[in-house]
């Protein structure tokens, strides 16, 4: 044991006393600092490509999906109110009713196809609970082309089906994937470790040439200067970027919050609708469905007037306009039907305003999305070629530091 302890101390004696020695720390200088140039460019480059990934999440499913979501909730929803809308003429319905109704259908079906794809568990109930619903539908319209009372029964049981099943589920979908989006934009927000390990080796950098300075008595060091510029130089390239990266993502965040409360106000909308020509259908005893008309109103209108705080474009005040006539008219359609007028009360359930408010709101989305992808946009080509960058500079940087200071290395041989 003697005799191999004394080998041991002696290497441990040369390894601590070239430690010691000047050469020994700049040879230890030049390890840390290329190990650190490389692992902050590493650093860097997952960060840009995190915020890369995030974006593309954003413009190529986050965003889709959640509008695919969107979609069912109101197709599902416009399909409800068109088939009660059918209903009250009575007989074989209008055409274009009909017609509007299996748009809806197949629309939400479509778009149900495409949220399937990343939510399989959300969907499950919409995918089993549809073809039920358009079934007693389909029984509804049939009754109620031959005369018989019993159709209408059938026409509420579907509607409760769409009310306690199909719209919780199309709406938890949705709920889902907006966190979706809300999620891939917090991934694409400003990556501040990165910035601060990139910060805190320029810092190393400058100190080392400090440190070479006093020691040498040489003003500068050229390489050691190239490294420090190149890291200055990534370190500004990364801040930059990341500041207009946040800064589009912030500008998403409002488009989508627009889009979001643009979305829900035309769910009101359709919801108002389904409401208003329940309360025909049930001849007398809508009662409830009027009340819920007046509650979801009041919703709507909350949304309309917070839409056109945020978004105070033509489309939301045409909106708005449209929603405030189709108000007074739904106060007639009360008076009339109130009166007994029945007759005259179905008839002013066709009115233009419905119609006109769900074409603003559906531009007014169109706008707000258009937005969104516009900002995305302009953030994933500020990113561009940021990697590439990065990477080059973080090899120049540790080829720079290894360069200058091997210079000085060659001084002590």
């Amino acid at each position: 044991m003697v005799i191999d302890s004394q080998p041991r101390q002696a290497l441990v004696r040369r390894v601590t006393g070239l430690a010691r020695s000047t050469p020994g720390r700049l040879g230890l200088l030049v390890v840390v600092l290329v190990v650190a140039s490389v692992a902050s460019g590493l650093l860097s480059t997952w960060s840009v490509n995190r915020q890369e990934l995030a974006l593309q999440e954003l413009a190529t499913r986050s965003e889709p999906l959640a509008h695919a979501a969107q979609e069912v909730y109101r197709a599902l929803q416009d399909a409800d109110a068109t088939a009660a809308s059918a209903f009250l003429a009575g007989g074989l319905e209008p055409r274009e009713l009909r017609e509007r109704y299996e748009a809806d259908i197949a629309q939400a079906q479509a778009a149900l196809s495409v949220a399937t794809a990343s939510s399989p568990d959300l969907t499950a109930t919409l995918s089993a609970q549809l073809p039920v619903y358009t079934g007693l539908v389909e029984t509804a319209r049939t009754n109620n082309r031959q005369g018989f009372p019993v159709g209408a029964a059938y026409l509420r049981e579907a509607s409760g089906l769409m009310r306690t099943q199909l719209l919780p589920a199309a709406r938890e979908l949705y709920r889902s994937e907006t966190d979706r989006v809300a999620r891939a934009q917090d991934d694409a927000e400003f990556p501040l470790v990165p910035v601060l390990v990139a910060a805190a080796f320029v810092l190393a950098l400058v100190a080392a040439q400090r440190y070479l300075t006093r020691i040498t008595n040489r003003l500068l060091n050229v390489g050691l200067l190239v490294a420090t510029g190149a890291a200055l130089l990534s370190l500004l390239w990364v801040t930059t970027v990341s500041v207009l990266v946040m800064n589009d993502v912030s500008d998403s965040r409002t488009a989508s919050s627009k889009a979001d409360v643009l979305a829900q106000a035309r769910i009101a909308t359709l919801t108002a609708r389904g409401e208003e020509t329940l309360t025909l259908v049930a001849r007398g005893s809508g009662q409830a469905y009027e009340k819920n008309f007046v509650e979801v109103s009041g919703r709507l209108r909350e949304l309309l007037e917070q839409a056109g705080r945020l978004d105070p474009s033509q489309a939301v005040a045409s909106a708005t306009e449209n929603f405030r006539q189709w108000q007074q008219v739904h106060q007639r359609i009360r008076e009339a039907d109130d009166a007994g007028r029945y007759a005259e009360a179905v008839g002013l359930i066709g009115n233009p305003h419905f119609d006109s408010l769900d074409r603003d709101l559906v531009r007014a989305i169109g706008e707000a999305r258009q937005d969104f992808s516009d900002e995305v946009a302009v953030a994933r080509a500020s990113l561009a070629g940021t990697v590439v960058g990065v990477l080059v500079l973080a090899v120049i940087g540790a080829a720079g530091a290894a360069m200058g200071l091997w210079q000085r290395l060659k001084e002590y041989r």
